[in-house]
């Protein structure tokens, strides 16, 4: 074997160290670059409970963090956009994020927003007393499996069924309309809709806190987005459980900041934030325990009425759709 010289040596040596150097400097570069170069877009639609994402948004919670939040007028579109690809999460009801991952795996639940307990309601015109009186009208509703599940469990539990009544097609934005035009009788519906009806004379029929536990709303994003965009990510958790916070430290500023947006008064905001409860941090972090059964157990029940009514296509193994991570390491 030849033996290297000394200046053969020294000239490998220096070869080594510049390889090293260059080595080191691609890992650090490389830890510089951003997650992804476009904005992780998360969707959202009318329901009070995606709002404190807005007001993260409006304190500076998500101050330079690559994120999009997009108003969709209903659910239904937000799922389609899903779908399609053209974005990267969502804020859902339960229901709809089970439709989701019962035809796609690249769905997962990060978070849970809130629980109905009062915001989802059946409105009726003043001489319909009660949800019996329902029988042969008019009623209109989002075309959703939330708002089929919705009126079912309402008529069930006043022992009756869809057939007893006519169900008419509507888009949250048409609820009002559709009251105000006489186009229906009683109407399924939520968000800023709700006070506006009441004020047109509807009256109360049916309310979620009949039903606890039974209507969440989440967050998914997909699996993508997780593997590519989780610092961005969890600054998402982290700023809605601080606005959460600060809502509940500060009602009428965070009212006035969130009213500014949807266009209702402060006093009707905070009024229908008293129909939901919204989940904060320990509770999420409790609910997510997966030593706890309570929240896959809440699921397996939605997940067998959605069945047993045909609104799920087929039986989800659940514990597959939690991601507890971003929950696990969230900061206020």
């Amino acid at each position: 074997m030849k033996r290297r010289t000394k200046q053969q040596w020294l000239k490998y040596l220096k070869y080594l160290t510049f390889s090293l150097i260059t080595g080191i400097l691609a890992i650090a570069l490389t830890n510089c670059i951003p997650e992804s170069s476009s904005p992780l877009r998360i969707a959202t639609n009318l329901w009070p409970g995606y709002e404190t994402l807005y007001l993260a948004e409006d304190l500076g919670y998500y101050h330079n963090q690559p994120l999009k939040l997009i108003d969709y007028p209903s659910g239904t579109e937000e799922v389609k956009a899903y779908r399609n690809g053209e974005i990267e999460g969502a804020g859902l009801s339960i229901d709809q994020a089970l439709l989701i991952a019962s035809t796609q795996n690249n769905v997962k639940i990060i978070t849970i927003m809130d629980a109905s307990h009062g915001a989802d309601v059946i409105l009726g015109r003043p001489e319909i007393t009660n949800i019996k009186a329902l029988k042969g009208k008019r009623v209109g509703l989002e075309p959703t499996a939330l708002g089929s599940f919705f009126i079912a469990r309402a008529l069930e539990k006043n022992g009756m069924s869809v057939k007893d009544i006519e169900i008419v097609s509507l888009e949250p934005l048409e609820h009002e309309r559709a009251y105000k035009q006489r186009q229906v009788d009683a109407v399924v519906t939520f968000g800023p809709a709700v006070p506006k009806i009441l004020e047109a004379g509807a009256k109360v029929l049916f309310d979620s806190s009949q039903i606890p536990g039974e209507i969440l709303d989440v967050i998914v994003v997909n699996t993508e987005a997780i593997a590519n965009s989780p610092q961005t990510l969890q600054a998402l958790v982290n700023g809605r459980f601080r606005a959460l916070k600060y809502l509940e430290e500060n009602p009428q500023a965070a009212a006035i900041k969130i009213a500014k947006r949807t266009g209702v008064t402060p006093d009707a905001m905070l009024n229908a934030f008293k129909g939901m409860n919204q989940f904060n941090l320990e509770e999420n972090q409790k609910l997510f325990n997966p030593n706890d059964p309570t929240f896959v157990n809440g699921l397996k029940k939605l997940m067998n009425i959605m069945l047993e009514k045909k609104l799920l296509p087929q039986a989800l193994d659940l514990t597959k759709i939690l991601d507890d991570q971003f929950i696990k390491n969230a900061k206020l």
